[in-house]
């Protein structure tokens, strides 16, 4: 029961004992504890600090990243503009080229046929004239294989002659 009631001895060397363990501990441990409590909340400064700052960079990025892909969406649809420029010019030269070929080859065709309507028209006058020849030439046989009616063809071709 001494616990309970304490006597002034017990109280002294209860205060004396605290003492000393205080003392101890105040000369070799609350320093060190201290010093890393201390360092301690200076790294967990420096951690929230470099994660604040982490934080600002990330932002700074996003905003640049976000610049960048816009920027190369612009250069994409610059680009799909040009290209469009680009295939449309293209299919008008082509269009141009083919009109241009296609009357050529018209006209190419045109002259042939020209030259082919000519030729056939020369064969035509020709093969006429081959068949008047060897018309006139049978009826003129025939006429004149009477030599009454040679003497009658010839003094009629004199008159015309002497007319002329």
């Amino acid at each position: 029961m001494e616990l309970v009631s304490p006597s002034i001895g017990l109280i002294f060397w209860m205060t004396l004992a605290f003492s000393l363990v205080l003392f101890i501990l105040g000369k070799f441990a609350w320093k060190p504890i201290m010093s890393a409590l201390n360092e301690r909340e200076s790294k967990i400064q420096d951690a929230l600090h470099a994660a604040n700052k982490a934080r600002e960079e990330m932002e700074t990025l996003k905003f640049s990243n976000e610049a960048l892909l816009k920027e190369a969406k612009d250069e994409r649809d610059a680009l799909m503009r040009d290209a469009r420029k680009v295939r449309e010019t293209l299919i008008e030269e082509a269009k141009l080229k083919a009109g241009e070929e296609a009357d050529r080859i018209i006209e190419s065709a045109r002259a042939s046929i020209e030259y082919e309507k000519m030729a056939a028209i020369t064969e035509l006058k020709n093969q006429l004239a081959t068949l008047s020849i060897d018309i006139a030439e049978r009826i003129l046989n025939e006429e004149l294989a009477k030599s009454s009616r040679q003497d009658e063809i010839i003094k009629k071709m004199l008159e015309e002659v002497k007319f002329n």
